[in-house]
């Protein structure tokens, strides 16, 4: 899975503008939001903190525009609690995104 969404990027361009800095800052609070709400996904232990967790990374998703993302948070919304396909996505999302960022 290769983290690649032309809307998205198109997002942050277009809130950033020609401001690299603010364009990092944007992508930085991206990201910790994101690995936050799956850290909290991960930890959740009854539906109902795992669908809140899953909701807020659609949330985030569809903020962004990250079509890729919000798929995956739907598969979460769709699965059981610590389901590990679910979170082995996302957890595969955050890593190609990294991978972007520093790259």
């Amino acid at each position: 899975m290769a983290f690649e969404n032309a809307a998205f990027a198109a997002t942050l361009s277009a809130a950033a503008g020609d401001d690299p800095v603010l364009l990092a800052e944007l992508r930085g609070a991206f990201r910790e939001s994101l690995a936050q709400q799956i850290d909290l996904l991960r930890r959740a232990r009854c539906d109902g903190n795992w669908l809140i967790a899953a909701q807020r990374i659609k949330g985030l998703a569809a903020t962004f525009h990250a079509d890729e993302l919000i798929g995956l948070a739907q598969g979460a919304i769709d699965a059981a609690p610590g389901d590990p396909v679910a979170l082995r996505g996302l957890d595969a999302f955050l890593a190609d995104f990294d991978k972007v960022a520093v790259g």
